[in-house]
């Protein structure tokens, strides 16, 4: 696997990186949509002997218009950057967007981006992708200034698992806003994982012989608040588990928290980096009438995970731990 270079706001480009074939779009979850359209900008890097690479925006275009409802992320840039890792990419180029960028006209952005800071040999894109002030570049225009400015022009069509399940950053956000992790995993090409430091708690679920590892997600997380059976990547292997995400009705109804639960594990998690991905809807979240209805809820809750984990396909490609198992 090459090294992935992440650069933000570059104004050129090192001599190693030079003349790259370039994806552009927000890739929000780098679904299976995405992979085709980087997929074409690998094969064609490898043709042309160019590197090949992403252009991505952080804050997400619609935060920055819509600052008061924050689109939900499913790949937050740390996420986005580890799958990144994975594709056989040269490098990853952010672009912060902001009233300047928003500003900008698409033949601006042509000229300024694409031109004149990355001298890009082409660019690969999704046949509804719009760029420019007011959305005002389409992929035609795209077409013409490439043909204009000596840089080819590839236009992919729309992606779908089926006749009818189009693949969308939006059909995975109300897959998982449903707490269907399953049809998620099957528009993205991929189990959805999220990826957090493991923090101090109120040690509750120790108490009751279910000590968890406690993360916040980010901000914009619309997850359903349920139980999932997960795996968790520890030290490099992956771990089965069983995760809480919710506000905790019985006990406090507090801010939205992610509690794992790993099976036959013992160790110390504070202050480590974890990521965990979703495998399986369980339950919803419920308010129990005592703390002896919930334990016994939450054994159950661990011969659930149990099974589903056991129903899980072997296949490595499936999931961001890369086969890697405890």
């Amino acid at each position: 696997m090459p090294n992935l270079a992440v650069l933000r706001d570059p104004r050129y480009l090192a001599s190693e990186l030079s003349r790259p074939v370039v994806a552009i779009g927000n890739f929000d979850g780098l679904h299976r949509g995405h992979r085709a359209v980087i997929d074409k900008t690998l094969a064609l890097s490898r043709r042309l002997g160019r590197p090949g690479a992403i252009l991505t925006f952080e804050p997400h275009p619609r935060d920055f218009f819509r600052p008061d409802t924050p689109v939900f992320r499913l790949t937050p840039l740390a996420e986005k950057i580890l799958i990144a890792e994975t594709l056989g990419l040269d490098a990853l180029i952010v672009l912060g967007f902001d009233a300047e960028t928003a500003r900008t006209s698409a033949t601006s952005f042509v000229e300024e981006w694409l031109v004149a800071r990355l001298n890009v040999a082409a660019v690969v894109i999704g046949k509804d992708f719009r760029f420019g002030a007011r959305r005002e570049g389409t992929a035609e225009l795209l077409a013409q200034e490439g043909a204009r400015r000596g840089f080819h022009v590839e236009v992919l069509p729309e992606v779908a698992t089926s006749e009818a399940l189009r693949v969308s950053s939006s059909a995975v956000r109300a897959a998982l806003e449903a707490g269907d992790v399953a049809r998620a995993s099957e528009l993205l090409g991929h189990r959805w994982f999220v990826m957090g430091e493991v923090r101090h708690g109120e040690k509750r679920g120790r108490s009751l012989g279910f000590p968890t590892a406690n993360l916040r997600l980010d901000p914009s997380c619309r997850l359903r608040h349920g139980i999932y059976a997960v795996r968790a990547l520890v030290d490099g292997l992956a771990r089965q588990g069983v995760a809480s995400f919710g506000r905790r009705p019985t006990f406090d109804n507090g801010a939205p928290l992610l509690e794992v639960f790993l099976l036959d594990f013992d160790g110390d998690l504070y202050g480590k980096s974890l990521i965990v991905e979703f495998v399986d809807w369980l339950r919803g979240e419920e308010k129990f009438e005592s703390v002896e209805a919930l334990v016994a809820q939450m054994r159950r809750d661990v011969l659930d995970a149990k099974r589903a984990l056991g129903r899980m396909p072997p296949s490595a490609g499936t999931s961001i731990f890369q086969g890697q198992v405890a």
